[in-house]
């Protein structure tokens, strides 16, 4: 199924909502060389880019293929339709990456030769401040990046208890206040509003970090919304599944919970980081790690775009492919 054009919307990568009401910015993607350097794009190859948003790695993706290659741009945001790309070699999935090995089924692709996820949140998503991811605006409590999904920021704050949202602050946004900000939550419930949920969290904030303590519950909070690292377990998981042998992986993640998945994942085959070693005392995995040493945005990448500031970039290339099964589907 292909898809027509039309006019593409400013957006740039981000993963706290602390600037979403400064001016809009043409899109400005993350370690874009970087990702198309590891990508080793082949020319009639077919690749998929699992967090589309603004098509700006996908647009790049498209200048290396020939006419015999392909690109699948996915995203679970239907905002992201409005962007896609005028090429017949282009093809647009309405879906959460999730179940990726099902969409690539369903248009009729067993196997890819390159896999792209850029795990930070779109600008637009802070831009349109009734979708509630900042704090800048007062909107109702939703952080759904699917629109379609039924659970919202305002089930969650107004139904998890002090010992589950302490957690979710804790691990997703690094709160070390978290029980005490959980426990001011569940006192103020119910909580229908960003604005109330700032009001109920600012006096446990350090005055001096303010803005970057509220970025983090929002960030904790739409973590836990969407799922995220659930997805990005499944995605890893499938990725095997999906890529040819001699396939490229590369994931673009902003927190370090992401980043500690993705790493283990490469190194060892699992989100563990489990080594199992073989008789001579090789480490069993499928991967051949292509970056080493995570990579970074430079000094002058971030003066130019400083919301990529925390971007970390991990490539592996698929040097084996297991017995294919159902298991991740």
């Amino acid at each position: 199924m292909l898809y027509l054009w039309s006019p593409q919307k400013s957006e740039a990568k981000v993963n706290t909502p602390d600037t979403a009401m400064e001016t809009p910015v043409y899109h400005i993607p993350a370690l874009l060389s970087e990702t198309i350097a590891g990508l080793a794009i082949k020319p009639d190859g077919t690749y998929v880019d699992v967090t589309f948003g603004g098509g700006g790695h996908s647009r790049a993706i498209m200048e290396h293929l020939g006419p015999d290659g392909r690109l699948v741009g996915m995203d679970q945001d239907m905002d992201a339709w409005s962007n896609r790309l005028d090429d017949g070699r282009f093809t647009f999935a309405h879906g959460n990456f999730a179940y990726l090995h099902n969409f690539l089924r369903y248009y009729g692709i067993e196997r890819v030769d390159g896999i792209l996820a850029d795990l930070g949140v779109s600008f637009h998503h802070f831009d349109d401040v009734e979708r509630g991811f900042t704090f800048r605006a007062d909107a109702p409590l939703d952080m759904r990046m699917n629109r379609n999904a039924s659970f919202t920021a305002r089930d969650l704050l107004n139904t998890y208890d002090v010992d589950r949202l302490a957690d979710v602050l804790y691990l997703y946004g690094e709160l070390r206040q978290s029980r005490r900000l959980a426990a001011a939550i569940v006192k103020a419930r119910p909580l229908a509003t960003t604005g109330q949920l700032v009001d109920v969290v600012r006096p446990l904030l350090k005055p001096s970090q303010e803005k970057k303590e509220l970025s983090m519950v929002f960030q904790a909070l739409r973590i836990e919304v969407n799922g995220e690292l659930d997805a990005l377990r499944k995605l890893l998981a499938q990725s095997v599944d999906v890529l040819n042998p001699g396939g490229r992986l590369a994931i673009i993640t902003y927190h370090s919970l992401e980043d500690r998945l993705v790493k283990n994942f490469m190194r060892t085959g699992n989100v563990e980081g489990k080594q199992e070693k073989d008789f001579y005392g090789r480490v069993n995995t499928p991967w051949r790690v292509v970056t080493g040493k995570v990579i970074a945005p430079s000094d002058d990448e971030v003066a130019r775009n400083p919301r990529s500031r925390s971007a970390k970039l991990r490539v592996a290339e698929l040097v084996e492919q297991p017995a294919r099964g159902n298991k991740h589907q």
